[in-house]
């Protein structure tokens, strides 16, 4: 079965046409040409060069400043010769400033984790030379040295485009280069590079928002790290609606609910482990987030009974799951508001399960379930999740991945029910198979994530002599909770079958996770297989 939305009236994510640009500014460009990152920020600047892009409402740049430092640091790129520009601290004015000044110089802008051991960040940054690095202020010692690589910190970097000046020089205007190079989150094996062209990051920008469509004291909050495929395009989407971008640098609940107040942040995007301590904040201290409208959340899988509680909790606020993958530009799937709004309590029960899915493809991406073979599978039925469209990249290393007819294998298992809805089950390599029958690790979650005890839980399958793979579960209890084993396999067998019942229970005071939100797999597997004594 093969899913394409033609329209996307109820999800804000229509097709819109960019607006007709007009002379700013000393810059000049091919006729009819939107390709290039750059030309967002034009037209915003064109357009509201006084609104404020980032920052505080009273203290923040506006869109003309944001264009000026962006032209101002592309001469400077020009003029040392670099070939990327490496951003390695969190975020700042520094970031979008680095970004469009890549598009304007024709570099690739390459953020990647400050979070990393020294070694495997000097061993990455290096093999981006000749580069220009951006690091934390005084923190240039972990990386210098590089063969190659011209390095700064952020805070003088900011001070450094105060006293250039720009020369007018045109951007590529086809779309062909190379954008932004990202490294996949890794969670199950070794990150590889994805590289996003300018043709496919417009495309997404132009399929999910209007142009200048927000209104003046409309802001959204980024907490997401640099390196997060959500933290670029949020960049790129807030600039082209016309949105004020606050930056979140460190992520906590207390530091997100109270910045949330204080700039009266109206859309925000959250992965799923945020969302749960978010809620735990809010609950305790009755405060409400009175100007929130609309927060978003993807980046793994979201526990229903999490997104329940928060619609319980703020019930004007419009929910919205995003589903998407570094290769793909973000996001390729969203469940609406209105989604939401039908699913939470619906009496009829495939309407109500929809509250787990995904939802359906944005516009103009196409979303294919197949078997092992790449044959298509029909409604309900699961397998491997395809997708195409232009804002669809998948290349690694100038190699690209897509298939002659532009299909893209996400690696994650999930199904489609019969109004084109998607369900994730996890990846593919994850599928628990037990005696030749294939188990969905998500499906167990969800139902492990019922238990009222049970607070976070990750199902992998281990190996046995008899089975050949069996159920095993990591799970965290609520606080003050005691779990027992016995119950909690018991639990899991009365709402599924025995055969889904873990045979190992983990029960531990917290999982790992990245720090954009997703759980390490490849960390649990070999802990419970060790914890395994097969019959």
């Amino acid at each position: 079965m093969t899913v394409v939305v033609q329209g996307a009236e109820d999800s804000g994510m229509a097709n819109r046409s960019p607006a007709s640009l007009h002379s700013f500014d000393c810059s000049r460009r091919a006729p009819g040409a939107f390709v290039n990152l750059m030309m967002i920020l034009q037209m915003a600047a064109e357009a509201a060069p006084d609104r404020v892009a980032v920052g505080g409402l009273c203290d923040g740049l506006t869109y003309k400043q944001l264009y000026q430092h962006a032209g101002h640091a592309a001469e400077w790129l020009r003029e040392d010769g670099a070939g990327r520009l490496v951003y390695a601290d969190e975020a700042s004015p520094a970031l979008p400033i680095g970004l469009y000044a890549c598009g304007w110089a024709g570099i690739p802008f390459v953020p990647v984790s400050y979070r990393l051991a020294d070694d495997r960040l000097r061993a990455l940054v290096e093999a981006q030379a000749p580069a220009v690095l951006l690091h934390p202020p005084g923190g240039g010692e972990r990386t210098a040295g590089l063969t190659g690589v011209d390095q700064m910190g952020t805070d003088a970097f900011l001070r450094l485009l105060d006293g250039l000046s720009v020369e007018c020089r045109e951007w590529d205007p086809f779309g062909e280069s190379a954008a932004i190079l990202l490294h996949t989150s890794g969670t199950s094996g070794t990150p590889k590079v994805a590289i996003l062209r300018h043709r496919h990051l417009v495309s997404y920008v132009l399929g999910s928002v209007e142009f200048m469509s927000a209104e003046e004291d409309e802001a959204t909050l980024v907490s997401v790290p640099p390196y997060h495929i959500a933290g670029m395009v949020a960049i790129l989407t807030a600039t082209y609606g016309g949105r004020r971008l606050v930056q979140l640098p460190r992520f906590t609940p207390e530091g997100w609910v109270e910045l949330v107040r204080a700039e009266k942040v109206t859309h925000a995007m959250v992965v799923p482990t945020m969302l749960a301590r978010i809620l735990d904040v809010l609950a305790a201290d009755g405060e409400g987030l009175p100007n929130l409208r609309h927060l978003s959340y993807g980046g793994g899988r979201m526990p229903r009974p999490v997104v329940e509680a928060a619609m319980r909790l703020l019930p004007d606020v419009d929910f919205v799951n995003a589903y998407g993958l570094t290769e793909t530009s973000s996001t390729v799937a969203v469940l609406t508001a209105a989604d939401h709004r039908a699913a939470f309590g619906s009496p009829d029960p495939e309407v109500e399960a929809r509250l787990g899915s995904v939802g359906r493809p944005v516009p103009a991406v196409e979303v294919s379930i197949r078997d092992p073979l790449g044959e298509e599978v029909p409604a309900g039925v699961s397998g491997e999740v395809w997708v195409r469209g232009d804002q669809v990249a998948g290349e690694y290393g100038h190699a690209s991945v897509l298939n002659e007819e532009g299909w893209f294998a996400t690696k994650d298992a999930g199904h489609l029910d019969s109004e084109g809805y998607l369900f994730l089950e996890g990846r593919v390599d994850d599928v628990i198979v037990r005696g030749g029958e294939n188990l969905s690790p998500g499906e167990i979650e969800d139902v492990l994530l019922e238990h009222p005890g049970i607070r976070e839980a990750v199902v992998c399958g281990v190996r046995d002599r008899e089975w050949g793979e069996v159920v095993a579960a990591a799970v965290v209890p609520h606080e003050g909770v005691t779990l027992d084993e016995g119950e909690v396999r018991d639990w899991v067998a009365g709402r599924l079958r025995s055969s889904r019942a873990p045979a190992v229970i983990d029960i531990r005071p917290e999982l790992p996770y990245t720090d954009t939100g997703k759980v390490l797999r490849r960390v649990i597997k070999p802990q419970l297989e060790a914890r395994h004594q097969p019959g």
